[in-house]
């Protein structure tokens, strides 16, 4: 069956991506946009959607009006996602902004299916299941909590909904192409450019990490099946954690980029290192340092059962296309052979 959609946060990066998969499959596809209209997938075109409409999380109903929108469904992907974004921003825009949301949703007796992060798990490791984020949870940053604040926002807001939670979503399965970097890509980029030489990193940590194209084809896949899905949670995961020392030995695998070494974080003394690289380091490790000692396991068995997906490999040669791609895209400094003289790519500040 044909629907009705509405997707928030339709110009980012994941929202793009759904956009242009649920208009492939012939689904009518409002795209709710903010600062930015143009509507893109991953590769970068442009997404014929039915419908653009400029809206606002922070305003309640979203700015819009429910009567001039004829939904099935609300696909609520925008958010803020910074880490270390103020208290109050993340308040606004990942609590209250999905609070607006949802009751738009319920104005338009429409369904209302959630993004959240895997990482509502907090600080907690070994399996962790498709629930409700368990009380009590201790989260490793500001972020992570307004994620989970929001859940709970949706789950009591009386409108038939669905959540789900990727992780840290990179690029495409097969190509490695991601149209937008991700804030974690920047200590791959630090590393790369030798701006911090040491990674604090204990090497039972790992990183899920999952393609955005298995992100994508989940939500839709969901969206499809939202009667069935009501209720439950999802995690959009990768097929195995990766290590994180990982990260590290991805950079030291090409030739031209530095050897950086990877460390316990306990062994670790910023104090060794020259000033400069101090402060880079010392910013990296605030926004991402819990995630180089945490390894939780996040178990799909949900999302298996009612889409029929495995997520592809997120192998170290999945990391390898993403380095590559990194490189080839200019994110990443290129080869000597492969650039003029001085001809470095603009970094940057880390976000």
């Amino acid at each position: 069956m044909l629907l009705k959609i509405l997707v928030t946060g339709a110009a980012g990066l994941i929202g793009g991506e759904v956009c242009a998969r649920l208009s492939a499959r012939g689904h009518a596809v409002t795209a709710m946009v903010h600062r930015t209209r143009l509507v893109r997938g991953n590769d970068g075109r442009p997404v014929p959607v039915a419908r653009t409409v400029s809206g606002d999380i922070t305003l309640p109903l979203m700015g819009l009006d429910p009567f001039d929108h004829a939904i099935d469904l609300v696909v609520h992907c925008a958010a803020s996602l910074a880490f270390d974004a103020p208290e109050e921003e993340l308040e606004r825009d990942n609590v209250q902004g999905t609070r607006n949301a949802a009751e738009f949703a319920k104005a338009c007796a429409a369904r209302f299916l959630h993004v959240s992060t895997a990482y509502v798990c907090g600080l907690n490791d070994g399996v962790i299941e498709e629930v409700p984020v368990r009380a009590g949870t201790r989260f490793a940053n500001g972020y992570e909590a307004s994620k989970a604040r929001a859940e709970g926002v949706v789950a009591a807001s009386g409108v038939p909904f669905a959540i789900v939670r990727p992780s840290i979503t990179l690029g495409d399965s097969e190509t490695g192409k991601i149209r937008e970097f991700p804030s974690l890509c920047n200590v791959i980029r630090l590393m790369a450019r030798g701006k911090v030489s040491v990674l604090p990193a204990d090497p039972a940590s790992t990183l899920d990490l999952v393609p955005i194209d298995h992100v994508a084809e989940g939500l839709v896949r969901i969206a499809e099946r939202m009667e069935q899905a009501q209720g439950c949670y999802f995690h959009l995961t990768g097929s195995a954690p990766l290590p994180s020392v990982e990260l590290a030995q991805g950079v030291r695998r090409i030739p031209h980029f530095p050897d950086p070494l990877c460390v316990m974080p306990g062994n670790y003394d910023p104090a060794i290192l020259p000033q400069a690289e101090q402060r880079v380091a010392a910013r990296m490790l605030g926004t991402f340092g819990t995630y180089f000692t945490r390894a939780p396991r996040f178990d799909d068995t949900n999302f298996r059962t009612l889409t029929g997906l495995a997520c592809p490999p997120t192998d170290t040669a999945w990391l390898g296309r993403l380095i590559a791609y990194g490189m080839a895209s200019g994110y990443l400094p290129a080869a000597p052979s492969a650039r003029p003289d001085n001809a470095f790519p603009a970094v940057p500040a880390l976000q």
